[in-house]
């Protein structure tokens, strides 16, 4: 966790930006019989942030025994520097509510909720789930979602080819992600095992951006984090294109034009712009005109 930490605050400074978040985990993090002091360690750490990094904390399921001490301890004692909770093996919006009255209890009911999609039932109310207003986002949880299908769907589908091809995998990325897209929340991608790789990383990050519609991914390593902000960031040319087309677009009091041969309105503004965003958040260069943009915003 301080290793994450560390990388954070180093990629941040080199970056301009914050460009990820990381998350201290309690659910796999904590060691069985000492979940009070691992949540007390995750606290501290959460504290000890440096200004301006984005840290969270994924507590456990709300149905485990350590569920309410981790959030009466962490929320309770770093909420205010916390960016979210995750909330693992989220089943119903129901589990959602019973996170939210914890999390209000312990002092932040502003705080926004990650749900963690483990499960053939939890994909089935994925747009339910989407739907509350304390939600932020939506992942898939891979691993647990495969080994919910009792040997259905074989190992391979667990891997960085599988994942992409075994059909009940791919139906459950893409219930995740429309439901995200239906509700305005942000689908986040399951992990990829093969952290040595950094080829197949960024493959993998690639399609599960172009493919399926994820605007986020987790890492498990940090030598995963670069080749995802890559993967997920748009090309130098996609960036040139966005600026120049919303210039003209601007120049125009954003009234249709034709470009490059091509008729654009506001729809393909909001997608250029979208892709500028896109290229802020990933700590991309942006030429003057553009960073102008988000200067004014800010």
């Amino acid at each position: 966790m301080r290793k994450s930490l560390q990388l954070q605050a180093d990629m941040a400074r080199e970056f301009g930006a914050c460009v990820f978040d990381v998350t201290l985990d309690c659910e796999d993090g904590a060691p069985a019989g000492a979940e009070a002091d691992h949540a007390k360690l995750v606290s501290e750490l959460a504290l000890g942030a440096e200004e301006g990094m984005r840290v969270a904390v994924r507590v456990h399921a709300v149905d485990h025994p350590a569920f309410a001490d981790d959030v009466r301890t962490i929320v309770g004692g770093a909420g205010a520097r916390l960016a979210h909770v995750m909330i693992p093996k989220v089943e119903s919006v129901q589990d959602i509510e019973t996170a939210v009255r914890a999390v209000d209890a312990a002092g932040a009911p502003a705080l926004p909720l990650h749900a963690l999609i483990e499960s053939p039932a939890a994909v089935h109310r994925a747009f339910d789930i989407a739907s509350h207003p304390r939600v932020q986002s939506l992942s898939f949880g891979l691993m647990d979602f495969v080994s919910a299908h009792g040997g259905a769907i074989p190992e391979a589908g667990m891997g960085v080819e599988g994942q992409f091809t075994h059909p009940l995998v791919v139906r459950a990325k893409l219930e995740i992600a429309s439901a995200c897209h239906a509700h305005g929340k942000v689908p986040s991608h399951s992990v990829v095992t093969e952290f040595k790789d950094p080829a197949a990383m960024r493959a993998a990050a690639r399609r599960a951006t172009t493919e399926f519609g994820f605007t986020r991914m987790w890492s498990i390593h940090p030598d995963q984090v670069r080749p995802i902000l890559e993967a997920m960031a748009p090309t130098g040319d996609e960036v040139e294109l966005a600026v120049r087309l919303l210039l003209a677009a601007q120049a125009a009091a954003w009234a249709p034009i034709s470009f490059d041969g091509k008729l654009h309105d506001r729809a393909s503004y909001r997608f250029h712009w979208q892709v500028l965003e896109r290229a802020q958040a990933t700590g991309r260069p942006l030429p003057a005109g553009a960073r102008a943009w988000f200067d004014a915003a800010a």
